[in-house]
């Protein structure tokens, strides 16, 4: 898939495939649209061109931008849309200027100007352009003065992407990996950076690495602890994992830490990604190290289990 940031690095194709929207997660009811774009672009001759958006539009014009939270970053997005066999990824910076221009400049600048919009795959309710004036209504009844070809989403199927993408949301912030999982079409998981903590793990003989995810945005499932699959390199691995303050140490902030079993390398400064399977428990203040270090170890046994299973 070639990827573009920014309309100034897209160059015209002859018989584009285009849909639009931030694909938050590329869940199962994404991969839908997905499907179909791809089928439009095989009966046409055509390519495939998904329109995204960076920042989210929802961070630049929240008035608290700290308060969203996506489920997938657009690294993971990139990966995600490539798996999925799309063939063109334009990603236009998100600002308060753009979210200002009219449906008519966005038809006219980016769909037909920069893309070369043959056929336009969009949802009953997509709105697009300033206040969100644009409308498939719109869009269909000027498609021949555009010169493009609009095709609808069922409303069935957009609908599906708006209750996938609150159930997961929702599922997530209770810990709850199954449900998550049934919609996004695989597990739900996190990257990050491995950095040093205060190495308590090991003084109780349960070593953690401690992931700090790089963007703020990336929707962090409850605290607790977890059971997890590790990807590290080329290798998958068992682990547990743990987000929380640490209430029995006194900690004072979140961190989310993971115990590789059956590992033991120096791995700080790597890129460590984590799947989450199930949420075993809350986290927990205990009265001191040994409560502690035996309640891991209670964990880790459960965990195996259910990793194994």
């Amino acid at each position: 898939m070639k990827v573009y940031h920014g309309i100034q690095e897209f160059v015209k194709l002859e018989n584009a495939v285009v849909t639009s929207g931030t694909f938050d997660g590329v869940h199962l009811g994404h991969q839908k649209i997905l499907q179909r774009l791809t089928e439009v672009a095989a009966l046409t001759g055509g390519e495939t061109v998904v329109i995204t958006f960076y920042p989210h539009p929802r961070s630049v014009i929240a008035q608290d931008p700290q308060e969203v939270k996506l489920l997938s970053t657009l690294e993971e997005k990139i990966e995600l849309l490539t798996q999925n066999g799309i063939q063109h990824l334009l990603v236009i910076p998100f600002t308060r200027e753009f979210s200002e221009l009219t449906s008519e400049d966005f038809i006219q600048q980016v769909l037909l100007n920069t893309i070369g919009t043959k056929t336009l795959v969009i949802g009953y309710d997509h709105r697009f352009g300033r206040h969100r004036e644009g409308s498939f209504e719109y869009l269909k009844a000027n498609s021949q003065r555009y010169g493009f070809a609009v095709e609808e989403i069922s409303r069935q199927d957009i609908d599906h992407v708006a209750v996938s993408s609150s159930k997961i949301r929702k599922a997530l912030q209770e810990g709850d990996m199954l449900p998550a999982a049934h919609f996004l079409g695989r597990n739900y998981d996190i990257s990050g950076l491995i950095v040093k903590g205060k190495q308590l793990g090991r003084t109780i003989g349960f070593p953690t690495a401690n992931i700090q995810v790089r963007e703020q945005t990336k929707l962090i499932p409850q605290d607790g602890v977890y059971a997890v699959k590790v990807q590290y390199k080329d290798q998958y691995l068992n682990g547990m994992l743990n987000i929380g303050n640490r209430p029995t140490v006194d900690g004072t902030y979140k961190t989310i830490e993971v115990n590789i079993f059956d590992f033991d390398k120096d791995i700080y400064g790597e890129n460590l990604k984590v799947e989450f399977i199930q949420r075993v428990r809350a986290e927990k203040k205990f009265s001191g190290l040994d409560e502690l270090k035996a309640q891991i170890a209670s964990d880790k046994l459960q965990i195996k289990q259910i990793l194994e299973q």
